[in-house]
């Protein structure tokens, strides 16, 4: 609740850090990631090819809805009341999409081991997913990995955003009303994004 100004700072490699000093970029959050990703056992440093030819990860990090917090009263509350409608909608279009391969992920966080977690993270050319925890997995991406979050008008928060500048990831974010995204403006902005991924 308390990010509202912007922090005037950028996310950089620690290589470029050292060979050009800059105190507005920070390679922190980036180290961190790989640190998780070394612990596991997972590639570190590694950078995704433009258009890999296996086709681009969408990973789809999922929620169940459970009660985390007290200020929720007791009660159960959704942050994207439709999702399996738009997982579902997701995975229709990436099956038909032409122009290259779409290997959309399920990306249900609570069913899968904390190195499964990271490895889809790492794995993603774009991550989509609802404002919440699951979305903090963002600091494993790798450089060039593409944030799209899905807001609801009860979570209007710039954590991830933060997290994907600090990081130097292009963020998107789609604002609902409620908890509902219509499905075509999920994939609008997904198409539109895997366009500019070169697909």
């Amino acid at each position: 609740k308390g990010l509202r100004g912007d922090v005037d700072c950028h996310g950089a490699t620690a290589h470029d850090l050292w060979q050009n000093p800059d105190d507005k970029k920070t390679a922190r959050l980036s180290e961190f990631g790989e640190m998780i990703r070394a612990a596991f056992g997972l590639q570190v440093n590694r950078h995704r090819t433009e258009k890999p030819g296996s086709g681009h990860n969408v990973l789809f990090v999922r929620r169940e809805d459970y009660l985390a917090h007290p200020r929720h009263g007791g009660k159960v509350e959704s942050r994207l009341s439709n999702e399996q409608e738009v997982f579902d909608s997701l995975q229709s279009w990436a099956s038909n999409y032409l122009d290259c391969k779409i290997n959309l992920v399920n990306g249900l966080f609570a069913h899968m081991t904390m190195k499964e977690q990271v490895r889809a993270i790492q794995d993603a050319s774009v991550i989509i997913g609802a404002h919440g925890a699951g979305l903090t997995h963002i600091v494993s991406a790798t450089a060039k990995t593409v944030i799209l979050e899905i807001v609801s008008s009860q979570f209007r928060r710039p954590h991830f955003e933060y997290i994907s500048k600090w990081k130097g990831l292009e963020y998107h974010a789609i604002y609902l009303d409620g908890s509902y995204a219509k499905p075509t403006d999920v994939i609008d902005k997904l198409s539109h994004i895997i366009r500019n991924l070169g697909c």
